[in-house]
């Protein structure tokens, strides 16, 4: 006898789908300093974006600036190259970074010819931008602001013949100003211009032996001072002056220098965490005996039995459906929009689950929003593909995916002006297509090239929301809504057959036929999805991003456990392969590297922020977002303390390298100091270090002891003597001290990791491998980076690893550097990654 299974929860909230615009990576607000605005600033749209992964499979050179993971700074236009003006950027730009296939691109006659009417707009707007600039009396910064981030409304435009380019390119870069002279007779003009930018940071002082002063593209306005050996350059108009050591050379040095890239790469080991708090039908058992689901970008293929996962990272954003097909071999994945216009279009990705290659591409630039459902056709092979667009008007399309590389889409229509919660096609029924959401069910016909939909006819009790669906081996639909009703409809009509009314106290979020039957409880959140697994198992994914397993008579056991909101606190063990994670969950967890499992689990009172080991790993300090701070025996999870130091969030806390000391950041700007005894159980506070102006971001202690360095939100680096709690006003002084860590974002040794189209907010954190040979970066746009160690140079190159959705919030070497850790903000993933030599 066939029984149904069921998931419910006791009310309704968050039954529904979230706001259909993904979340976006933000930076931390400098102007405020209350929790409220802790949440991450937009990224610029003006920043140059770089992406290991393309919409295309095989991405032409012309449309990235990173190459097998191998980001190219020193990637410069086509000498034939014309400047242009892009409309919808408002920016200067080149034809030579038109994609392949594009008509600049393509070596068709749409370059800018230099007729009178293209030389008269670019001699006029050159002759606008100077003479601003000449009265402003800062030729060299604001002039590329000015011409670069300057609404071309600005001027009254006369008429303009060129070309309009997609991306934004450096305008003062002077290979840049040398095309447009060979093609126009402007050439003194812009020549002058050229070298009037290039020297003017050195106009406030008489150039000397060894000077050099370069300005990089994007803002960036660097002076190198080889007698007195600093370097100073901007971050959104602050300056920062860094001090090389005393032993560093200084006479050949040339800030604006390529490295080479290190000889280390990145590999995704593992994900920790699942993505069920507000997606569906998101876990599912592959012939294989791995289990299919995804988090962030990354959707994971897990084998529980070996204890292995394999990861398909085709993605460039959040992914936010799935589907398999009826062969249970091909997988579909749908992606939300993101920041870049170009690479993170929501799209939908067929790939086979076998050799994780990419089949097809569906949809890219025709969805608006996010691919927020997707179901394969069932009756015939699978031929076809449902998705639906989380746009306003939820439209619905039906895709024949088969058809080349890109899919042939067949019809699209207006799906509901409410939110969508699924969408499934009859498995008996051709042609039948069911959806599912706010206050309708919809039964579809797709006819002669068109669908059709009839609305389900209800009682007088309307749910508010369907909320799944199931079919019997009969063909009969079995619905669950949030009164908490079971409804089975008759086949081929829209009119209830049978009803089970109040079957739940609360609504019913799942529905999954089975053979013999069981009621799941609900101790890690409700149940998002249920799906049947070997034998009389069952995978039921919760909405607080767990993924259980088991029967109802063995019982259900945890099989994914995750995040559920952002994650800002990482600490690693400093001789275990262990580490700890906290965020706005108010949840700590600690991990095991090797296990690939938690340790434990704590629940905390208030939303973690921050958290640091002691020297011996024996016990643990955790930042509150209140300004509490607690410290616990790291094994058995004892309070020993709780203090409190001011009313905003604990936003970094270090021991120093004896363990004797203590620092904490706060966001109300202070820095207080403990002194700490007692093998790490008592803690007395001796002082404050006040002198930013903004929220401390980043701590390091000196290998002494004695002092501490540290940044804060408005891109200023300090130094304190720890004892005194006073501020090293000299900062020439502490040119040779060597640092216990790196975490600071500011440094000379950290110099290179601030390329070109980056501000202050897009780099949120960096480490350093203990080996002192790897620097790792995790910035605003979803991606890792690895430099080589030292980065003293603004163009060295890196290799970059995508899979994190939003920012990226810190980055940790594991103990003897045998693995790297990296926490997302809002993708509330965790990633583990081995280090392996090329």
């Amino acid at each position: 006898m066939e029984t149904v299974v069921l998931g419910s929860r006791n009310h309704l909230k968050d039954g529904h789908s979230p706001a259909s615009v993904r979340h976006r990576p933000h930076s931390r607000s400098v102007a405020s300093p209350n929790y409220n605005n802790i949440s991450k600033r937009g990224r610029p749209s003006s920043a140059v974006y770089h992406s290991t992964t393309s919409l295309h499979e095989s991405p032409p050179a012309a449309q990235t600036r990173t190459t097998n993971g191998v980001e190219d700074v020193n990637h410069h236009p086509r000498p034939n190259s014309v400047i242009g003006l892009s409309p919808s950027n408002r920016r200067w730009s080149s034809t030579a970074d038109f994609p392949v296939g594009s008509p600049a691109g393509s070596g068709s006659t749409s370059f800018m010819s230099p007729d009178r009417s293209a030389v008269a707009s670019f001699s006029y707007i050159l002759n606008k931008a100077i003479s601003v600039i000449k009265f402003s009396g800062q030729l060299s910064s604001y002039g590329e602001t000015f011409l670069r981030r300057s609404p071309l409304s600005h001027f009254s435009e006369p008429p303009f013949s060129g070309v309009l380019s997609p991306r934004p390119t450096p305008l003062c870069a002077r290979a840049h100003l040398s095309a447009v002279a060979d093609r126009c007779s402007l050439g003194t003009r812009i020549r002058a211009y050229s070298r009037a930018v290039t020297f003017s940071s050195s106009r406030k002082h008489e150039r000397k032996p060894g000077d050099f002063s370069s300005h990089c593209r994007r803002m960036r306005d660097v002076t190198w001072n080889g007698e007195e050996g600093w370097v100073k350059f901007h971050l959104r108009g602050r300056p920062v002056v860094l001090y090389a050591p005393s032993t560093f050379n200084k006479e050949d040095y040339d800030p604006s220098k390529s490295t080479l890239p290190p000889t280390h790469r990145l590999k995704l080991e593992w994900v920790y965490g699942y993505r069920g708090k507000d997606c569906r039908s998101n876990v599912h058992l592959l012939p294989t005996g791995e289990i299919v689901y995804f988090v962030a970008a990354v959707a994971v293929l897990f084998n529980p039995e070996e204890q292995s996962q394999r990861h398909y990272l085709g993605h460039t954003d959040d992914i936010k459906s799935l589907a398999v097909h009826p062969n249970r071999l091909i997988v579909a994945t749908g992606q939300t929009a993101g920041h870049d216009r170009k690479e993170a279009r929501p799209h939908v990705r067929v790939w086979d689950s076998v050799s994780l290659h990419t089949l097809h591409i569906l949809g890219v630039g025709e969805f608006e929003r996010s691919v927020a459902c997707l179901a394969f056709s069932k009756v015939d092979g699978g031929s076809l593909l449902c998705c639906i667009d989380e746009a306003p008007d939820h439209n619905i399309s039906l895709w024949d995916w088969q058809r080349g590389e890109r899919g042939s889409k067949l019809v699209e229509t207006k799906c509901s002006a409410d939110t969508v919660l699924g969408v499934e096609f009859h498995p008996l029924d051709k042609n039948s297509i069911l959806t599912f959401g706010k206050g309708h069910l919809y039964f579809w016909t797709y006819e002669g090239g068109t669908l059709k939909k009839k609305l389900a006819l209800f009682e007088r009790d309307k749910p508010k929301y369907v909320t799944c669906l199931a079919f019997s081996d009969t063909g009969e639909i079995i619905s669950g809504d949030t009164n908490g009703n079971i409804i089975i409809w008759k086949r081929g009509s829209n009119s209830i057959g049978q009803i089970v009314k109040g079957a739940h106290e609360g609504g019913v979020f799942s529905i999954c036929a089975m053979k013999d039957g069981s009621v799941l409880p609900e101790p890690y959140g409700a149940v998002r999805t249920v799906a049947q697994g070997k034998g009389p198992m069952l995978l039921v994914g919760t909405t607080r991003n767990c993924i259980l397993h088991g029967t109802w008579d063995l019982g259900l056991n945890p099989l994914i456990m995750g995040h559920t909101e952002e994650i800002w606190a990482l600490a690693v063990h400093p001789s275990q392969f262990q580490f700890l994670t906290g965020g706005y969950d108010k949840v700590l967890r600690m991990w095991d590297s090797m296990a690939r499992a938690p340790v434990w689990s704590k629940d905390m009172e208030d939303a973690v922020q921050s958290a640091c080991f002691s020297p011996d790993g024996s016990v643990l300090v955790v930042g509150l977002v209140t300004g509490r701070w607690i410290a616990m025996i790291a094994e058995t999870r004892e309070h020993l303390s709780a203090h409190t130091d001011g009313s905003e969030p604990i936003q970094v806390v270090r021991f120093s390298p004896s363990g004797n000391i203590l620092a904490l950041g706060s966001r109300d700007n202070n820095i207080y100091i403990y002194e700490v005894s007692e093998d790490f159980t008592k803690f007395d506070r001796v002082g404050r270090c006040s002198g930013h102006s903004s929220f401390i971001t980043h701590l390091d202690w000196s290998a002494d002891g004695a002092h501490l360095q540290s940044t804060s939100g408005d891109y200023e680096i300090l130094f304190w003597n720890a004892t005194t709690c006073r501020q090293i006003t000299q900062p020439s002084t502490l040119r040779d001290e060597e640092w216990s860590t790196q975490t600071c974002t500011l440094g000379f040794s950290v110099l290179g990791i601030w390329q070109e189209g980056l501000d202050g907010t897009d780099i949120n954190a960096c480490d350093r491998s203990h080996g002192k040979n790897l620097l790792a970066v995790g910035d605003d746009f979803g991606k890792v980076r690895l430099y080589s160690y030292p980065s003293h140079f603004l163009k060295s190159m890196s290799h970059v690893f995508g899979g994190h959705s939003s920012h990226v919030t810190d980055v940790h070497f594991l103990a003897e550097d045998s693995r790297l850790i990296s926490i997302g903000g809002r993708d509330a993933s965790v990633m583990q990654w081995t280090i392996e030599q090329e």
